[in-house]
């Protein structure tokens, strides 16, 4: 654990522009050196633009906004071949997925067709683009927003792509006293400010690497297939967890505990993680609907039922 006062450095600098959202950017970390993907769905104006620029600034990787519309085609995100008649050749023309830090900005805008274009890039760090494969940069990660509230013109991700994403979460309005901070940095010109990088990519690499070896003890691992298992067995579930929701739980546990200062998972990485990595993966049954049912009281039936295993 020898990064763990650049993870500090990285979050301080962060929560210069992001006030009074710790957790928040804690979730983003996770995401990040757990080698996953995030979903930030909210209200308009509560800083999920801001959050992802913030990060791609504080470890020095490139970013690239994405603002999905109707009219944004796939070729726009993966690139295309263009005939170049100097050298009569086809030539590949990278598309704005070659970054590290990819804003999907209001990614519930634009068609299915677009949407599933980035598919292939976020769980195999590649596109295809007429038959020829081009790896994606190192880091890579998909932030990904939606506004829960205006549907209007808006196309739901399918569940095959809401599973890539390893957390889904909100950041929800600010505390009155935050808002102040904000407020108060905001006419000093500090929340317009470039952020000097607290870490490179070479760095997040390497944490990444790190977080693989955190110890997860086969307890534990037991314990995530059984309350995966459990979901797919609920009365109230119509379309249980998939197993790459068991792998995003795991790896996001030891991003957790790697966070925390530690090489070994203990069961309170797993209850925090459980809904923001698992919620967004079920569909509830009608039945639960209609009774206007919760996804996360339901998951906090499931792991109620389990027993914690206690660690030796």
């Amino acid at each position: 654990m020898n990064n763990q006062k650049m993870i500090a450095d990285i979050i301080r600098n962060i929560e210069q522009i992001i006030v009074g959202k710790r957790d928040v950017i804690e979730y983003a970390l996770i995401a990040l050196l757990g080698g996953g993907h995030l979903l930030l769905e909210d209200v308009p104006g509560v800083g999920k633009t801001t959050l992802a620029k913030t990060i791609a600034q504080s470890i020095n990787c490139g970013f690239t906004r994405i603002q999905f519309t109707p009219d944004t085609l796939p070729s726009d995100i993966t690139g295309l071949t263009i005939y170049n008649m100097q050298t009569s050749r086809f030539e590949y023309q990278p598309g704005a997925i070659m970054n590290n830090i990819i804003l999907a900005d209001e990614i519930n805008r634009t068609s299915p067709k677009t949407q599933a274009s980035l598919l292939e890039a976020m769980e195999e760090r590649q596109v295809t683009v007429d038959g020829v494969t081009y790896p994606l940069k190192k880091p890579f990660m998909v932030i990904a927003t939606q506004n829960p509230i205006d549907y209007l013109g808006t196309y739901n991700l399918p569940e095959a792509q809401l599973d890539r994403f390893m957390i889904k979460i909100s950041i929800g309005y600010p505390a009155i006293s935050d808002e102040k901070v904000m407020a108060d940095r905001f006419l000093e010109n500090k929340l317009s400010k470039k952020l000097e990088p607290a870490a490179d990519s070479d760095a997040v690499i390497e944490m990444q690497k790190e977080v693989e070896q955190v110890k997860i003890s086969q307890d534990l691992v037991t314990y995530v297939t059984r309350l995966i298992h459990e979901t797919r067995k609920d009365a109230n579930i119509t379309l249980g967890a998939s197993p790459r929701a068991t792998l995003a739980l795991l790896r996001a546990s030891q991003a957790h505990a790697y966070i925390q200062g530690r090489d070994y998972c203990i069961p309170d990485d797993i209850l925090k993680l459980i809904v923001p990595v698992i919620a967004h993966r079920i569909i509830l049954s009608p039945e639960a609907r209609l009774a206007q049912t919760k996804v996360d009281k339901v998951l906090k039936n499931i792991t109620s039922k389990l027993p914690v295993p206690v660690l030796k």
